[in-house]
């Protein structure tokens, strides 16, 4: 359990961000949800619902989620399932309901986990993160910068009628994943991303390519799994052993490449 010095609930960003910077131990806390898992002394604890970040907008281009949206909206949004059913499928094993109801996008997007369901999904897709500070770029680019400081405030979802489809492996089904995949096709174009690894989820850019450059059957998808293989880096840990996270990510990326091609 994390104890706080003290709670704030600013009413600008400015004020969020000024206050996170003020000491080293001040800290956003989102929906609290793995925080509450931890044992962590923060100094400031900065609450942003006062910021009207918790929503789910449809325009022409762009599916845009607010920072302070939880999972449980995605899952059941009219607008995401319409989009990108992926990430419904994605969220709906994390632990239960009533955890869904208070972990929130940017917490878990922000946080950089590795073991991250909605991550490996959202990478498959055309996705951008704003934060306060740093600005809009690529999900992709935003989790291999180091660690600063600042807010993120929305995730950017491109409507391109991009098809995708999410896996995982548990030892049960609302534990933690042993792996989990994503992916995706646009055209002739795919995405094939890993997590859990247990490493943060990372593209698979040989794989795709030679996917997307080659016909699909069934002796190119197992040379396209000897490929991720050498590409992608997996680890161990308590859940899981690297060789047998190896073993697991050709069965999963295998069936979702089979899937996303008949959708």
């Amino acid at each position: 359990m994390f104890t706080l010095t003290e709670i704030v609930q600013p009413n600008t960003l400015e004020e969020a961000y000024s206050t996170l910077i003020k000491r080293k131990n001040n800290q956003i806390l989102g929906g609290t949800a793995f925080l509450r898992m931890g044992n962590k002394r923060i100094g400031t604890g900065i609450e942003l619902s006062n910021l009207n970040l918790d929503y789910i907008k449809e325009d022409d281009d762009f599916i845009e989620i607010g920072s302070m949206t939880t999972l449980r909206s995605l899952e059941t949004s009219s607008i995401i399932k319409k989009n990108f059913s992926i990430l419904k499928d994605s969220v709906r094993d994390i632990i239960g309901v009533q955890f869904r109801n208070v972990v929130t996008v940017g917490g878990s997007v922000f946080s950089k986990f590795g073991f991250s369901d909605l991550i490996v999904a959202l990478l498959s897709l055309d996705t951008e993160v704003e934060t306060y500070k740093g600005g809009r770029i690529s999900l992709e680019e935003f989790l291999n910068k180091s660690y600063e400081k600042d807010i993120l405030t929305k995730i950017y979802i491109k409507k391109n009628n991009k098809k995708a489809v999410y896996n995982s492996m548990r030892n049960a089904k609302s534990d933690y994943p042993i792996l989990n995949v994503a992916v995706s096709k646009l055209d002739k174009n795919f995405t094939i991303c890993v997590g859990a690894r247990p490493q943060r989820a990372k593209i698979a850019k040989k794989t795709s390519e030679f996917l997307s450059n080659n016909e699909i059957n069934e002796k190119n998808i197992d040379l396209a799994m000897n490929i991720m293989v050498d590409e992608i880096e997996f680890g161990s840990n308590m859940r899981a052993s690297k060789e047998y996270r190896l073993q697991i990510s050709k069965v999963l990326v295998k069936r979702a490449i089979m899937e996303v091609t008949k959708c």
